[in-house]
């Protein structure tokens, strides 16, 4: 575990030793909270999981949405989030679940736990992923690394090369790798990782027909009781990083593709990424002016009533993968990790 995660563990952990997530409810709370899930899946064996943060058991699904209940809390639909959040009335904390990419997983081990507890969820869908065209460059990365005792890349200005031969091996070069290629163009980022998945021998797109749900499984699940379908760009790009006609057509044509293949209206949208140098102002101008009732980031927060004036920026909070604790899951819903975290802000969309 990273520094960072060991940080947040300690958060957690002090959090509950105090009862802090009890006392600190009535100045870090918000009206309710819009959770941010990839991949549920029973625990894997292997100790190189560079995207552990990305994947939570169905057992922990269970837990936590087993807590929710238990603290009065509601679950409810993303619509019916946006109805609470802009009525301006006071009312019982809500928690909306979001599910990102359109994984096979979702519907295979969260499902059934979701359908359980009678738990509305949102599942966030790349066309892309379904057409099997895009690329889930991180677990292309991931793979190659694990597959190869040593690699080297061209990067600009440099190369990169590292044994890869144990798994903390492996764990340093992916985190080396990772950041230097999340600061480069995203043209650059893609280029270097299919160099070294051609090193690998490693299919990019078998890994999207391995992971990714098809367009038959999306349209069973268009309408079924609890689900909503929202877009998540065409391919998956960080909008941020490119001009702005591309990132117009990625988060505009995402809709309309969804709605011809679907048959149902599209009214959410998720940004991929989702961090600030993923999506910002321009991106949240754009969402709207697609006809997105609401968009969602990945900057971490609940929500506050001045976010009805900002729907096209909402904040989330992961489920992460490195944190399958109940001490963590009631940090996160007391809301002072990120009364921490924004400095005292409750609306960040700069």
């Amino acid at each position: 575990m990273s520094l960072r995660h060991k940080a947040f563990s300690a958060v957690f952990k002090a959090i509950a030793l105090t009862r802090a997530d009890r006392w600190g409810r009535g100045f870090a709370q918000g009206m309710g909270v819009i959770l941010t899930l990839h991949h549920v899946r029973p625990a894997s064996a292997d100790p190189f999981r560079p995207n552990g943060l990305l994947e939570i058991t169905p057992g922990f699904l269970d837990a936590t949405l087993r807590l929710i209940r238990a603290e009065g809390y509601d679950i409810v639909s993303l619509d019916e989030a946006l109805v609470r959040l802009t009525s301006f009335k006071p009312g019982r904390f809500f928690v909306a679940l979001t599910f990102d990419d359109g994984y096979r997983d979702n519907v295979e081990h969260a499902w059934p736990v979701l359908a359980k507890h009678d738990a509305p969820w949102t599942l966030f869908v790349t066309p892309g992923f379904a057409d099997r065209t895009a690329r889930l460059w991180w677990l292309e990365l991931e793979e190659a690394i694990r597959a190869l005792p040593r690699f080297s890349v061209e990067l600009p200005g440099s190369g990169f090369s590292a044994r890869t031969e144990t798994p903390a091996e492996k764990q340093l070069a992916f985190d080396q790798l990772y950041w230097r290629l999340r600061k480069q163009p995203e043209a650059i980022l893609l280029s270097v990782i299919s160099d070294l998945t051609r090193q690998a021998g490693i299919d990019a797109a078998a890994l999207v027909e391995r992971e990714c749900l098809p367009w038959e499984t999306l349209r069973s699940l268009s309408g079924a009781p609890g689900v909503t379908i929202g877009a998540h760009t065409l391919s998956h790009p960080m909008l941020a990083k490119h001009p702005a006609e591309f990132a117009r057509a990625e988060i505009v044509e995402s809709k309309t593709r969804l709605e011809a293949e679907l048959g149902s209206p599209i009214r959410h949208f998720a940004y991929p990424v989702g961090d600030p140098t993923s999506a910002g102002p321009r991106e949240f101008g754009m969402a709207g002016e697609a006809g997105f009732a609401s968009a969602v980031t990945t900057r971490p927060g609940h929500l506050f009533e001045p976010h009805a004036r900002h729907l096209q920026a909402l904040p989330r909070v992961s489920l992460n993968g490195f944190h399958q604790s109940e001490e963590a899951v009631r940090a996160l819903l007391s809301g002072l990790p990120f009364l921490l975290w924004n400095r005292g802000r409750r609306v960040n969309v700069g």
